[in-house]
């Protein structure tokens, strides 16, 4: 398989997780839920703009963050808009270097900081979560955070995802490993939730 094909595969793959997450959704009554969203540091007018924009760019995960608002839904600010800026800063400092040798600096840069920032955004989302949550939520975050185990005990979670199989999906795709494996785990991924 070409590297386009491996990629239109992967965006289809990705499309039919969407499809399969929008689904189970569907079928329930959001109305009164709240939403966290990963990388979303602001909620209300500004939040629901954020919101707008990502899902008129093209984001599923937004566009079905839209669709549960319009039926009753509301999104919360998920995370602290300074911790996420740090993690943006340093990926378009990778982006932006001009050379090898500052593109070597800047993804040495960005490797050293990012299991930082990922804990101090995991414990703000999950302080969050445990501060906020009235009755119903909804959580979509990056397979590759550790916010469950970080939650109040009395809030019970509903993993429609397997968190593991989606961040072993990422890795073997775009690492190239196991095609069968990356296979097997695209199909989970499209599936049904049950």
């Amino acid at each position: 398989m070409s590297g386009e094909e491996t990629w239109n595969e992967h965006k289809r793959t990705v499309a039919h997780f969407w499809e399969a997450i929008g689904r189970y959704f569907d079928a329930l009554d959001v109305s009164g839920y709240q939403i966290y969203q990963d990388g979303l540091a602001a909620d209300g007018a500004l939040g629901m703009r954020i919101v707008e924009e990502a899902a008129s760019r093209g984001s599923l995960n937004y566009q079905l963050v839209k669709r549960l608002v319009e039926r009753g839904a509301r999104i919360v600010k998920t995370e602290d808009a300074s911790i996420v800026l740090k993690e943006v800063q340093g990926i378009k400092e990778i982006a932006n270097a001009r050379t090898l040798a500052g593109k070597s600096w800047a993804v040495l840069k960005y490797e050293r900081m990012k299991g930082k920032l990922l804990e101090e955004r995991d414990r703000y989302i999950a302080h969050t979560i445990n501060s906020t949550l009235e009755q119903d939520g909804i959580l979509f975050i990056g397979a590759f955070h550790s916010i469950i185990p970080r939650l109040d005990k009395d809030i019970v979670v509903e993993k429609v995802k397997a968190r593991e199989k989606v961040a072993e999906y990422q890795k073997s795709f775009f690492l190239r490993q196991k095609q069968a494996r990356t296979k097997e785990l695209a199909a989970y991924l499209a599936a049904a939730i049950e």
